[in-house]
């Protein structure tokens, strides 16, 4: 009975070892695979097991550095950095940054990539990660709608900085630049998104703003936890899931009572329909996708006014530090501006005329950016690159844009501002490539390839808009003949210096009208 007992034991022992032998072997092939091809790839930094992880917190703080070494050591190839939770591929050259653009949504995700750095099913929304056809609206309604609706936006910049910088002809007014344009920006974008009177509300203009804030904090805070966790991380440990509410609260009304019209009516057109970013967004939300409608459109009304602040206030508080430190820049742009806004208006057309405004605000973007990384696609399965270079799945690969721009194969003296290094580029055949929203290999801004940013088109218009506002309407200096401030990095990002002021004082002369 006992000697019968023991064998049973022993039996079910061996079961359980087969069965785990089962599970476990193939994982432990697979993640050799994965290592194998990954140890092919050289690293900047170690490693090794625990002196990887040294490395990865190095990463924190000098990000720029790292990556720099890396494109200075292997040009146009790939090199490997250590993060605290995996292994990122960085790749530089025409080469290899082709392959990127010409590679399948199959092989290499953008939005695979968006979604593990930015933990976007707890953050941004799942309806927003699983099905991105608000990119399609961004891509074509919201930036078709320029023309039409750039008197709203225009109205709304005017607007913003009167009530934000009521700065006096005989006075310099101290202004803390990030908070400020962030507040500007964010009224003039859901202005353009979701009209007045909404676009003025206090709660309004800070929940997206907040939200900007704690989807970035929410994604860095995500990446600690496993995935059966998140859930649970997310409804207790971030503050996403209350801004998620305050937007329901502002939004979900506007939302019924455009359904209730489409009801009434009998269908999604009717009189007087607002032209606005929820009817757009209604509009392509057809069949399946009107399911759970309400929380459908609030989360990509967040998601797409997220990218809006975020991108366009940094881009906007840089500008302005950089022409707070050149004054001797204001007196051409500002020219060129009332010139232009003589003859054509405050309107989109004139915008696309400003080409020496359009040259500094992308010179200013070269030099400083967001990020000393661009083009991050997730590997969904192995791909190989056309020097050979193999990516496993699984794997984030970037490219480097902080180098790319610094290089002087591609810019003569790259460490100085010329802020009409485009426009003289352009020349009189009016060369779209050199344009900022144009497609030029030698600035990664707005990535490449069939995912170049769908929003880039409005970004600018806006941001050429509130810089045009701010020439003709102020003087701006930092106090004391101050330096830029130095910005603060967190990783591979960069961010405008968050405690930085500018002097505004309001000129004497007349703004166009």
């Amino acid at each position: 009975m006992f000697t019968h007992s023991l064998s049973s034991v022993s039996q079910a022992f061996a079961l359980c070892g087969i069965f785990l032998a089962t599970l476990l072997i193939p994982k432990i092939l697979q993640w050799r695979a994965r290592m194998i091809k990954l140890n092919a790839i050289p690293t900047v930094g170690s490693s090794g097991f625990f002196s990887s992880h040294l490395s990865a917190r190095k990463f924190k703080t000098h990000a720029r550095e790292i990556v720099q070494e890396g494109y200075k050591r292997y040009p146009g190839q790939a090199f490997k950095v250590p993060l605290p939770d995996r292994w990122e591929i960085i790749v530089s050259g025409k080469k290899m940054m082709e392959d990127i653009k010409k590679a399948s949504d199959l092989e290499l995700s953008l939005i695979g990539a968006v979604a593990e750095i930015m933990q976007s099913e707890y953050t941004l929304g799942q309806p927003a990660t699983i099905d991105a056809y608000h990119i399609e609206v961004v891509r074509t309604s919201l930036t078709r709608n320029l023309g039409a609706k750039f008197a709203d936006l225009q109205d709304e910049i005017k607007a913003a900085f009167a009530d934000e910088i009521h700065a006096k002809e005989t006075e310099w007014m101290q202004v803390p630049m990030l908070y400020t344009m962030m507040k500007i920006v964010s009224r003039s974008s859901s202005r353009y998104f979701v009209g007045l009177p909404l676009c003025r509300d206090p709660d309004y203009i800070k929940l997206n703003i907040d939200f900007t804030v704690d989807a970035f904090k929410g994604s860095q805070i995500l990446q600690c936890y496993p995935a059966i966790l998140k859930p649970l991380v997310r409804q207790f440990l971030t503050d996403v899931p209350a801004c998620f509410k305050r937007a329901t609260k502002h939004l979900e009304p506007i939302i019924m009572e455009r359904l209730q019209k489409e009801k009434e009516y009998g269908s999604s057109t009717w009189p007087d329909k607002p032209n606005d970013l929820i009817s757009w967004l209604l509009d392509e939300a057809q069949g399946e996708r009107r399911k759970n409608i309400v929380y459908n459109i609030v989360s990509r009304v967040l998601v797409i006014n997220f990218a809006a602040i975020h991108t366009t206030s940094m881009s906007l508080t840089n500008t302005l530090f950089h022409l707070a430190v050149n004054l001797h820049l204001a007196q051409p742009l500002r020219e060129e501006v009332e010139s232009t806004v003589a003859e054509l208006g405050w309107t989109k057309a004139a915008m696309g005329k400003m080409w020496k405004l359009d040259s500094f605000l992308k010179e200013t973007q070269r030099l400083t950016g967001s990020s000393v990384l661009s083009m991050s696609r997730l590997a969904l399965k192995d791909f190989t690159f056309s020097n050979g270079t193999v990516i496993p799945a699984g794997t984030i690969v970037n490219v480097v844009a902080h180098g790319l721009h610094h290089d002087n194969a591609h810019y003569e003296d790259p460490e100085t501002l010329n802020a009409f290094r485009f426009f003289d580029m352009r020349g009189e055949d009016e060369n779209i490539k050199h344009q900022m929203v144009g497609i030029d290999p030698s600035f990664a801004l707005f990535g490449g390839g069939r995912h170049m940013c769908p929003g880039r088109f409005f970004a600018v218009n806006e941001l050429k808009a509130l810089v045009a506002h701010v020439l003709v309407t102020y003087d701006i200096k930092f106090e004391n003949d101050g330096k830029y401030p130095e910005p603060d990095w967190i990783g591979a990002n960069c961010c405008p210096n968050r405690s930085a002021m500018v002097m505004f004082r309001k000129r004497s002369a007349s703004p166009p009208s």
